[in-house]
Parts: C-alpha cells; sequence; structure tokens
C-alpha cells in the first residue's frame, strides 16, 4: 500500500470504539488504522500486570474484528523485534513505511499524550488533525465555560446541567421523583449474601493467553498477579456484563454502594469502569439502559439515580476538572505532605486489616470500589501526611480502569484535598468509627477501632484527630469541618496530648519501617 494511503488513523488504546470521529468517513481502499502496544505505555509508571494485559488483549480482539469486517490495520505487537517502543516511534515507522498524506487521531484522554502527539507533525513533515473525542457528553470547550469565573467547583450543579442535556430521569425541566439526589439512601452497611448472583467472568481464548504470557514473560516485576484475569476483552462481552449488572446488580446497587465485605470484593458495584474507559461501553447507553430498569420497575429510583450520577455526572466531571487544571495539577500539595508511600501499599503487609485486605483484593484483581479507594487506602495516606503525587501514581498503577483524566482528579482533589478544595468541598478523612460501620474489616483486626490511645488503638483514630490538629490552621474555616474541629477543642489539653503523642508514636513506627 506503500503511496497509496490517503489517511493514516492513529487508534489508541483506551478508543477502541467503533464510534471514534477519527473513523468517521473512513474509505478501507484508501485509508489505513494503525494501532500498537508499546513500551512507553506500559513503563511510563509500573502498571498491574492485569491492567496490561486486559488492554492489550482488548486492543488486539477490536483489531481483529475491525480486519474481519474489511478495515485495513497495521498491528504492533509489544514483542515485535522491530517495534520502536512509543506511539511516535511507531507512526514514524508507518509514515517511512507506507507514505500517507495526512494522520488523524481522536484526542488522547492524557495530556503527556497529547504532547507527544502535537510533535508529530514536526517529526513526519504530514498534517496531523486532532479531533474532539465525543465519546464524552461534556466537551473540554463546554466544560471550560461552565467552570469559568468558578474560584471552587461543585459536581452537584454540573450534574444537574448534564440530567437536563440528556434528558435522563428528567420530566420536563424537573427530575424524576422530586430531588436531583437520592445519595442519602445510599449509605448502608452490608451483610455477607449467599444469594447475590455470581460475576460473569471470561475464561481467556488462545489471543489473551498468549498476551498473558508475554506480559508475565517482560513485566515479570510489575506489581500484581495473573492468575484471577477474567475480563471481557470484546465489546460484545462487555455488553454482556452490562446485561449482567442491570439485571442481577442495579436493584440493590443505591443502598450498600458505600459498604465494604471482606469476602465480598463486589456487592453489587457494576465493573463497568473497565469498559467504559477503554471504549468498549458508551456512557450515554449505559445510562439509559439503567434509566430503563427505573422506568420498567425493574430497579428502584436511588440505585438508578446514584449510578447515573456516576457516570454523566462524576465521570464527565473529573475529566472536565483534569483537562482544566493542566499537568501541572499532577504536583499540587496544599497540604505540604511529605512521607513516603509505605511499603505496605505493595506488599499488604500490614496489622490494619481494612488496608490489607483492599491491598491484597487490589494485587488479585486490579479492582477496588470507589469506597475502598476512597476510605481506606486514600484516608490512610491523607492522614498519615504521604505525598499526594506518590499515592497518584499508585493509584494509577494498581487499577485496571485507571486512566490518568480519571484517576488524578480523583486522588489529587478528592482523596487527598492537595487542590486546597478546588475540586471537593473537605478532605475525607475518618477515624475507624466511619471503617467499622461500612464494613466487616474491624471484627478480624488486631486492632480496637473503639480505642483512640493505648496498646491495641486503631491507628485511624488517633491519626484522625492529629491530621486535624495539624492542619489546623488550614481547614478550621472549612464549614464542613466545623464539627470535628469543635469536638476537638472540646477536649481536655490531657487529653489532646495523648492522641497526638500516640499519632507521633505510630508515625515515627511507620518511618521507621516497622510493623504497624
Amino acid at each position: 500500500m506503500a503511496g497509496t494511503i490517503r489517511n493514516l488513523v492513529v487508534v489508541l488504546g483506551d478508543q477502541l470504539s467503533r464510534n471514534l470521529t477519527s473513523l468517521s468517513g473512513f474509505d478501507p481502499a484508501r485509508d489505513l488504522i494503525l494501532m500498537a502496544e508499546v513500551m512507553a505505555e506500559a513503563t511510563y509508571v509500573r502498571h498491574h500486570k492485569q491492567k496490561i494485559a486486559f488492554i492489550f488483549s482488548a486492543m488486539r480482539h477490536f483489531a481483529e474484528a475491525l480486519k474481519q469486517d474489511g478495515f485495513p490495520v497495521r498491528y504492533t505487537c509489544i514483542d515485535d523485534p522491530d517495534n520502536a517502543g512509543s506511539f511516535t516511534g511507531e507512526v514514524r515507522r508507518a509514515v517511512e513505511a507506507c507514505a500517507p498524506q495526512r494522520i488523524i487521531v481522536t484526542e488522547p484522554g492524557e495530556w503527556r499524550v497529547l504532547q507527544e502527539i502535537e510533535d508529530w507533525q514536526r517529526l513526519t513533515g504530514l498534517p496531523v488533525d486532532i479531533l474532539e473525542d465525543r465519546r464524552f457528553l461534556c466537551s473540554r470547550s463546554a466544560f471550560a465555560a461552565f467552570a469559568r469565573g468558578r474560584s471552587r467547583m461543585t459536581m452537584e450543579f454540573f450534574y444537574r446541567d448534564m440530567r437536563k442535556k440528556t434528558g435522563l430521569l428528567m420530566e420536563g425541566d424537573l427530575p424524576v421523583g422530586g430531588k436531583w439526589n437520592f445519595d442519602i439512601e445510599n449509605r448502608k452497611p452490608a451483610a455477607p449474601d449467599l444469594l447475590r448472583p455470581k460475576r460473569r467472568t471470561f475464561a481467556p481464548d488462545q489471543m489473551t493467553r498468549a498476551v498473558l504470557e508475554t506480559v508475565e514473560r517482560l513485566f515479570p516485576q510489575h506489581f500484581g498477579s495473573l492468575s484471577h484475569f477474567g475480563f471481557a476483552v470484546t465489546g460484545q462481552e462487555a455488553e454482556q456484563v452490562l446485561d449482567d449488572f442491570i439485571r442481577d446488580h442495579l436493584p440493590a446497587f443505591g443502598a450498600t454502594q458505600d459498604a465494604m465485605l471482606t469476602d465480598d470484593p463486589f456487592l453489587d458495584h457494576a465493573l463497568l469502569s473497565f469498559y467504559l474507559n477503554i471504549g468498549f461501553l458508551d456512557p450515554l447507553s449505559v445510562s439509559r439502559a439503567a434509566e430503563r430498569a427505573y422506568l420498567e420497575g425493574h430497579a428502584p429510583l436511588n440505585a438508578v439515580e446514584g449510578f447515573i450520577r456516576q457516570i454523566i455526572g462524576w465521570r464527565e466531571y473529573v475529566r472536565g476538572v483534569y483537562w482544566l487544571k493542566g499537568p501541572d495539577y499532577a504536583h499540587e500539595n496544599f497540604l505540604d505532605h511529605r512521607r513516603p508511600l509505605p511499603a505496605f501499599y505493595w506488599t499488604g503487609k500490614t496489622v490494619m486489616n481494612c488496608v490489607s485486605t483492599v491491598v491484597r483484593q487490589t494485587a488479585d484483581l486490579a479492582y477496588a470500589h470507589h469506597i475502598q479507594r476512597l476510605m481506606i487506602t486514600g484516608n490512610f495516606a491523607l492522614l498519615a501526611g504521604i505525598d499526594p503525587h506518590a499515592v497518584h501514581e499508585w493509584y494509577l498503577e494498581v487499577y485496571a480502569d485507571a486512566f490518568e483524566w480519571v484517576e488524578l482528579p480523583n486522588v489529587i482533589g478528592m482523596s487527598q484535598f492537595a487542590d486546597g478544595g478546588f475540586l471537593g468541598t473537605k478532605p475525607y478523612a475518618a477515624s475507624a468509627n466511619y471503617i467499622n460501620r461500612m464494613s466487616d474489616y474491624c471484627t478480624t483486626c488486631a486492632y480496637d477501632p473503639k480505642k483512640r490511645t493505648g496498646e491495641g488503638a486503631c491507628p485511624f483514630n488517633a491519626l484522625y484527630w492529629d491530621f486535624l490538629a495539624r492542619h489546623e490552621e488550614r481547614l478550621a474555616a472549612n464549614h464542613r469541618l466545623a464539627q470535628p474541629y469543635a469536638t476537638w477543642n472540646r477536649m481536655s489539653p490531657s487529653d489532646r496530648e495523648e492522641i497526638r503523642k500516640q499519632a507521633a508514636g505510630f508515625l515515627s513506627r511507620l518511618d521507621s519501617g516497622k510493623p504497624v
């Protein structure tokens, strides 16, 4: 095909959709698709083995489906001898081999990739068209217009705009049920349920087995295990996961979406973020499927509204914040936290059962649900003063659904309050009381969630009050922290001193590498 190619269409690993703007008007007789597994993407952070395998297998299956439908595809596997190791290197190889007239790509999801793409014209001498990613419901420019003039962001107002824009759960200009948000009904603890439907997994086919072997061979030191791999790796399989969720889990999704159980990591969560984030599922179609379940009487409003809010509200909102704030957002550190990430974030070797359980689950599944991330691993990092950039990189590495556009604002803005409240209205800090109420982790833990100080006291308790005391100058004016600060100030000076001494002792052991 050398010399006959009109457009070289570059499809990235999180753009596995036939509805890409870059594929609009594609002519199989004159255009060529380029897809490449590259070392730079697998190693800019040390991604979980399952994350790498999931994306590579999904890419290969998507490319094969395109070929079967008559689309010409130039595909480079990670271990191809001539693999250039980067997107830019593979684009230059394709340009040299195929001599296209133009390069077309849908805008990437991350700043660092956009900056790389913006240099392609200079490096290749060809025009490069970077097209809007219309898989999202709110464009970057529309979000910038929403944010203009705001010193702080509020997701609720954005969410209401998105409800009106999409018409989801709306009766004219009013929300179905008379309220925009039913979150107060979605904060109940969970109990083990042997009748809860099992989650569908997919036995690796020949193509996936080859990917798993390659990933184990090339990335042996990366975090996690491949032994539990069961992701959907085709769009059709992802649709089956969606159907299962709507039928079996959406009705119970709402009430216990903030709960945590040791032996049931999934509860009734959707497990769809993996497939939304790589392009297998369309967010509006997923939201409409949930809405139909409510309209047909299959699922209650609190569950459906809560689920839709996560997709058209929070997911779109954090993407908007990511592009609005720019690449430097990753280095914000409002609380000046500098402590290194503890080793147990990789090993799970800690006496704190909640942290150990979530880290070990993450190693096995490349998954933890949002409350496990926010109120266990994130909460501990916040209370202990861990460097937020190190926390950000950890989340980016260990979760299969973590792409920087969605992970970074969640960590920097929400989990670690490192942006000083631009994204979230308060730090998500909590003592052991919250963990004990919303999980079963404390029942088998050596630490006592009801003790603040003394032998066996749960570290989350002293660390919580110590966090408030350390940052009183920065945080005391936050109206959402008025009650905790009032409680702290009512404590006797001796009690406050004992709590801070308990926290200091724990942090000293943490810093010295002693078991905690």
